[in-house]
């Protein structure tokens, strides 16, 4: 994948001032205490995280059965390895979410404006054996939760499933060989096998705002929208707050979809911005069903592959999708170290060459749309395309030539300096609000898991989160561990990633529903020898790229540990999504044996 063409190179005096902005920017917005600047919702903040969907919690007796395979999760990677595993023919799957149903992300996430930035045909699993086409070239959020319960129903997900349901603990038991499962509702069932996907985008946080115990006013997360007080949908009509003084505070990928909205319906709109979005253009347009090919078998495995390949720096042929991510995918090396850099001796010049043209371009969208030049000015990004996720929308710049939209800029106090019973107080200045909306986002890559949250024990009362603290995380392709048999974990440690992460997850699906069908066939349990962790932890390691320097050199987001930096280390596959994938076929074909124990 060649990088974005830049028509007339910076000339290295342009390059020195160009990156000495960046400097000074960055040093206007990065915290101390990095990303202990937030704050989870527990404890007294509980009840931000309380879920709005589902009303009373049904009473029920607590179970004590037995199933086949127990699934921790029910967003897209919980349901596509339970997908996966009633093909292979396994017959009691769980699936288990705290959520009132499946879809993770997409059940909590329901906010005005919602809708994937990845193009919807590449987005949306198992549409090829669904029969579903999605009609938008981004799908809204209703339509993407909708398909997750279509794929639970298609696979009969539910007869089994535990909703409004926390998993509090997993312990293997070894003269079984079941895993116990408990949780917060008193059940207490085995299974002989457990899936944990419980992924990336569950755990919302909230901004450490003194003060902010303080406040009167109405306050609650964009996961978690509060319509019995806004009125209205995710399509907006958000009549409750007519007349109403509203503030968001965030301006990532949740806030460019929301501002437009809150813009149209409140009475007045504060938007609090430590630091600007990079906005791209979107182009949402409907699709046919022929445009995409959908009356070929394998019309949407053919798709996502192809954007894959594209994301991935892989050669793909003609581009299918053809929006901005795939003609910004070269942009993307930083952030995925597999990115092929095919040879070129002066890669990074012409990186940071190109990288300047599009970041110039986006500013220069900036300046054309938004027409009082102080807040154009506070709306341009001042820092590389990779240094935060990119984010594409076609209503959000015009919304700050509203009237009733105050674009508040907290970036030389280093974000809201505190709050008080009214409002939020910057540079000094009172904001009084009758509303607070906090689009602050979510912890990246805190699982359960990985937090303590959800302890997990296994052969000889080991500690997974224990051992790993002692050694460093070790696993076979990023699944399985050693000590801890018929665990099979799906995530992006010490695995692929890539920007569609739904193609990612149903790799992992596919690979996981194998291995438990394996062990079955054979009596056996997963489990991996430690010769085998050593082997893998070292080509994650070896071929590692050193992109350490660009993240220290990053305004602070959550890429970069709000502006620690993002170390180098074994903590992902080196060599790309696509290489990754072909990497566990020839695996299952001709090594899976070297994972069981009879």
């Amino acid at each position: 994948m060649p990088l974005p063409h830049c028509a007339n190179p910076p000339t290295p005096q342009e390059t020195a001032a160009l990156r000495e902005r960046y400097r000074l920017e960055r040093e206007r917005r990065v915290r101390p205490e990095g990303t202990a600047q937030y704050r989870p919702t527990e404890a007294e903040f509980g009840y931000f995280a309380a879920d709005p969907y589902t009303g009373e919690t049904a009473e029920r007796e607590p179970l004590r059965d037995v199933v086949d395979v127990a699934v921790v999760g029910g967003g897209f990677g919980g349901i596509l390895a339970a997908a996966r595993l009633r093909d292979q023919g396994v017959a009691t799957v769980r699936v288990i979410d705290k959520g009132g149903d499946v879809g993770g992300t997409w059940y909590w996430n329901r906010y005005p404006g919602i809708h994937c930035d990845i193009e919807s045909h590449v987005y949306l699993p198992l549409l090829d054996e669904t029969g579903y086409v999605p009609e938008w070239k981004y799908a809204p959020g209703e339509e993407i939760r909708r398909h997750a319960v279509r794929i639970a129903e298609q696979f009969g997900l539910y007869e089994h499933a535990l909703f409004s349901t926390a998993v509090t603990s997993l312990t293997w038991d070894e003269t079984a060989r079941q895993w116990t499962i408990t949780t917060d509702r008193g059940d207490e069932f085995r299974a002989a096998y457990v899936i944990t996907a419980t992924g990336t985008l569950s755990e919302p946080k909230l901004p450490g705002i003194p003060g902010i115990e303080d406040y009167r006013g109405h306050t609650f997360h964009t996961s978690r929208w509060d319509y019995a007080y806004t009125g209205g949908s995710p399509e907006g009509g958000m009549t409750g707050l007519a007349g109403k003084r509203v503030g968001v505070v965030g301006t990532g990928a949740t806030g460019v979809q929301v501002i437009p909205m809150l813009a149209e319906d409140a009475g007045h709109l504060y938007v609090f911005q430590r630091t600007p979005s990079a906005v791209d253009v979107r182009g949402q347009r409907r699709m046919t069903p022929g445009e995409v090919g959908a009356e070929r078998t394998g019309w949407a495995a053919e798709r996502r592959e192809n954007f894959l390949r594209i994301c991935s720096g892989e050669h793909a042929g003609h581009d299918l999708v053809a929006d901005r991510w795939t003609e910004s995918a070269g942009l993307l090396e930083k952030l995925l170290p597999s990115f092929r850099r095919h040879g070129e001796p002066d890669f990074e010049v012409a990186y940071e060459a190109a990288d300047h043209a599009t970041m110039n371009q986006i500013r220069a969208r900036v300046a054309a749309e938004v027409t009082d030049a102080a807040t154009a000015a506070a709306l341009k990004p001042w820092y590389r395309y990779a240094c935060k996720r990119p984010t594409f929308s076609d209503k959000y710049l015009p919304a700050f030539n509203r009237d009733n939209v105050t674009l508040v800029d907290t970036a030389d106090t280093h974000g809201i300096e505190r709050m008080t019973e009214r409002g939020v107080v910057v540079d000094g200045t009172e904001y009084e609000v009758d509303c607070l909306v906090f689009a602050t986002g979510f912890s990246v890559g805190a699982s359960g898991i990985t937090s303590g949250r959800l302890p997990v024990t296994g052969r000889d009362g080991v500690q997974l989160l224990h051992s790993w603290r002692q050694r460093g995380p070790r696993t076979l392709h990023g699944f399985i561990s050693q000590g801890f048999p018929n665990l099979i974990r799906m995530g992006s440690l010490q695995n692929a990633s890539s920007v569609n992460f739904t193609h990612i997850l149903d790799e992992q699906a596919v690979h996981a529903a194998a291995l438990i069908a394996a062990a079955r066939e054979k009596g056996a349990v997963v489990e991996p020898a430690p010769e085998a962790e050593d082997a893998w932890v070292d080509v994650c390691a070896q071929g590692a790229p050193d992109h350490a320097w660009f993240h220290a050199e990053c305004t602070p987001g959550y890429y970069n540990a709000e502006g620690r930096g993002r170390p180098n280390g074994p903590t992902a596959y080196p060599h790309g999504a696509v290489a990754f994938h072909e990497l566990l076929r020839r695996w299952r074909e001709e090594n899976m044996g070297e994972a069981l124990r009879v």
